[in-house]
């Protein structure tokens, strides 16, 4: 008995698991005259089985797999039968005219069947019979089937055919609309356009939905020209995919008959119960305009959760932004209603220039202290001058602190305002921490010598907090110039300071011959937190001159500043660090031991390696798998260099 013989016995024995190991045999080897004993194992009550059986026949493929199946289209199971499909579905494009034969079946289930089937061929030769069962198959179920087939071909060539299949039952208009939005070619659109006057609501509809995906203009000039022919809900829908072809900003380049249609509509379609109807038609409004499309989105906005909503915000936002300062917003700044208040300042706060900066200026004292916050924040998105003095009058009235926060920064960040460096800097005592941090803010922005001069008297005060301040205000203003004011800053009695003027230092490392060793001798700080700003400036400074100091301070008496100092040799890849590593693996902290293994790893190297490969053998699990991890992760980049 040859080995084929033997395997088509397996295949016929009782055991099955040893039947499902022949089946995947045979389709791994491709053993054709498997294919009716395979097919016939689908009908098998083991499910391995039939599972390899399947598998087997969709690796064999070809004529014989194609028509061994076949007959199985008319079995009495369902399952077998929905198997039968796939796997044609699958190969059955291999042989297809054994499945062409099949389109003029008496049994129309097998109709249906194969029209689905041919489908998923992809074979242009499954097109013309798809046609023929679409118009004259007298079965309704198989026309319909035809026609989604024929969509999922995507054939051009069945457009014309598609259409007048808009004149079938509805069942089969469905399908056939479904199919031209996904063939999407100019002639899915003009047989989509002329089924629009013979069709059910519904089924336009459908029609509408399909030109808005398809999405050529063509289609957006017919729909735009039917939209007073529409039934309401449908106009709303076709000014919605208008909007959707053409995009927003185009819509301004309509006629103006065309732009008043279609606004009427849109205005409609905001009260329509679909919310993507409703974001589309926001979408369209914020550039055809006018009072009621303000209204009426402000109205929508307003009834909006925040939290649930947050994107249909958006869209009502910028719809209101785009149309503009209008009446609607003016009385919606004025309305007692919070919701409707606080919309309005939203669109205002992008509706830049004067007016809608001014409006918000007007309505501030009037308003309770949660919405001034927010038309605080509003004017510094869109003020200019024209804010200079309402800052300065708030200021002086008002007592809220995030409230001061907002006008200190619109005159210093904003407006750079240097007569009013007097008032800024006032500030700088407040009581409230954020109301000093903004107010420094504002100072710094604001700039200048006489700013500078103040922040020169601040680092002479017995106050910390001033010196605190001033060193920070010449750090950032011009550091280079005030070198020297820095670095006597290094020695001040307060850490605090002392860390300010180490990172306002640090700033100006292109002057590395002065500044270095500046950095370098905080790290005999006596404060642990200085010495860690200190190690963090050096390995962020990345100079080979670094390098003696990082060794240095891994012998810091502060965990913390080892480790950061580990961390900086390890991103340098610094071989000459591999023995200090090595040993502080034995030191009697194991967060520092561990550290120093996955630092050998990211520093790299023979001596690096040597150094893992020795810990990796030791009996504490902790630190061998330590270093197996560190092993596998410098054999992973030198794999990827």
């Amino acid at each position: 008995m040859n080995e084929r013989q033997e395997l088509l016995q397996r295949l016929g024995g009782d055991d099955a698991s040893d039947v499902r190991e022949a089946a995947f045999f045979a389709g791994e080897q491709g053993v054709v005259e498997a294919v009716p004993v395979l097919a016939g194992l689908l009908e098998n009550k083991n499910i391995g089985v039939q599972e390899a059986a399947d598998a087997a026949l969709r690796s064999i493929g070809g004529s014989a797999a194609v028509e061994a199946v076949i007959p199985l289209l008319r079995s009495e199971r369902v399952p077998v039968r929905n198997v039968a499909m796939d796997i044609l579905r699958s190969v059955g494009g291999q042989h297809i005219d054994a499945l062409l034969e099949l389109t003029h079946d008496s049994d129309p289930d097998v109709r249906i069947f194969v029209a689905d089937i041919l489908g998923a061929t992809g074979s242009v030769r499954a097109v013309e019979p798809l046609v023929r069962a679409l118009l004259h198959d007298p079965e309704s179920n198989v026309r319909s089937q035809a026609a989604v087939s024929l969509g999922e071909l995507g054939s051009v060539e069945a457009a014309p055919a598609l259409g007048r299949a808009m004149r079938d039952e509805e069942w089969v208009q469905y399908a056939a609309v479904e199919a031209l939005a996904k063939i999407g070619h100019s002639g899915a659109v003009d047989a989509l356009l002329a089924a629009m006057d013979g069709c059910s609501d519904l089924v336009l509809s459908m029609v509408v939905d399909a030109l808005g995906d398809i999405g050529t203009p063509k289609a957006a000039s017919r729909l735009l020209d039917r939209l007073p022919r529409f039934p309401e809900v449908l106009a709303h829908k076709a000014a919605t995919a208008v909007v959707g072809i053409l995009g927003a900003r185009s819509l301004g380049l309509l006629s103006d008959e065309g732009r008043e249609r279609l606004r009427v509509c849109l205005l409609g379609a905001l009260e329509d119960e679909d919310p993507e109807v409703q974001n589309a038609a926001m979408q369209g409004l914020a550039t055809l305009g006018g009072e009621a499309a303000s209204w009426a989105i402000l109205n929508i906005a307003a009834g909006l959760d925040a939290d649930a909503h947050a994107e249909r915000l958006e869209i009502a936002v910028n719809s209101l932004a785009s149309i503009g300062v209008t009446d609607a917003l003016v009385k919606g700044l004025e309305s007692s209603d919070l919701s409707v208040a606080l919309t309005a300042v939203a669109a205002l706060s992008r509706c830049p220039g004067p007016e809608a900066s001014r409006l918000l200026m007007r309505a501030f004292w009037q308003k309770p202290l949660n919405l001034q916050r927010v038309i605080m924040d509003a004017l510094f998105s869109i003020a200019g001058i024209e804010a200079r003095e309402f800052c300065l009058i708030v200021l002086r009235r008002h007592y809220d602190g995030k409230v001061f926060r907002g006008a200190l920064r619109l005159l210093g960040e904003k407006l750079h305002d240097r007569e009013a460096g007097e008032v800024l800097f006032s500030f700088l005592g407040h009581q409230y921490n954020d109301v000093k941090e903004a107010a420094l803010d504002a100072c710094i922005a604001v700039g200048g010598e006489r700013m500078t001069a103040r922040f020169l008297e601040f680092c002479r005060k017995t106050n910390v907090l001033q010196r605190l301040m001033g060193v920070y205000a010449l750090g950032r203003l011009d550091g280079a110039r005030h070198l020297a004011v820095l670095e006597r800053a290094l020695s001040d009695e307060s850490p605090r300071v002392r860390k300010i003027a180490l990172e306002a230092v640090a700033d100006q490392c292109a002057n590395k011959e002065r500044v270095l060793p500046l950095v370098a001798s905080m790290l005999e700080d006596p404060q642990p937190e200085v010495r860690l700003v200190a190690v963090r400036l050096l390995g962020a400074c990345g100079m080979p001159e670094v390098v003696t100091h990082l060794l240095h301070s891994l012998e810091d008496s502060d965990d913390w500043v080892c480790i950061r100092a580990m961390e900086a040799l390890g991103e340098m890849r610094v071989e000459g660090a591999v023995p200090q590593l090595t040993a502080l693996v034995r030191s009697p902290n194991r967060l520092l031991g561990i550290k120093a293994v996955h630092t050998l790893g990211n520093v790299g190297g023979s001596k690096a390696f040597q150094a893992l490969l020795a810990i990796s053998g030791e009996d504490d699990q902790e630190f061998a798998d330590a270093a197996q991890d560190a092993i596998e992760a410098m054999q992973a980049q030198e794999g990827g260099q």
